[in-house]
């Protein structure tokens, strides 16, 4: 089942408030500028995941997703389960969103 905007927020969530506060002020602290809202990188993380075949794949849950600060942008790096390999991994970090 593919990864919806709402799966996304959840995950960032699940990392700790300060992963979901990282996102909120990259929006916020762009004033007068014009970041992407929270909702809006959630939803174009979805279709990327979505895009690179891991929300399809029934043996992966998606554990926690990190956001990070890097001015201009955020980088964003999620964490998987492996149900059938008992192991986890990370995405390799992605960075973007800015203005």
């Amino acid at each position: 089942m593919a990864f919806t905007r709402q799966q996304i927020r959840e995950s960032i969530e699940r990392a700790g408030d300060e992963h979901w506060q990282a996102l909120t002020k990259h929006h916020t602290d762009a004033y007068p500028e014009s970041n992407p809202t929270p909702g809006d990188v959630a939803k174009a993380e979805a279709a990327r995941l979505n895009d690179l075949g891991l929300g399809d794949n029934p043996d992966l849950t998606l554990v926690e997703s990190r956001v990070e600060r890097v001015e201009p942008a955020v980088r964003i790096t999620h964490v998987f389960e492996d149900r059938a390999k008992g192991t986890r991994f990370e995405t390799e970090p992605y960075t973007g969103y800015e203005g």
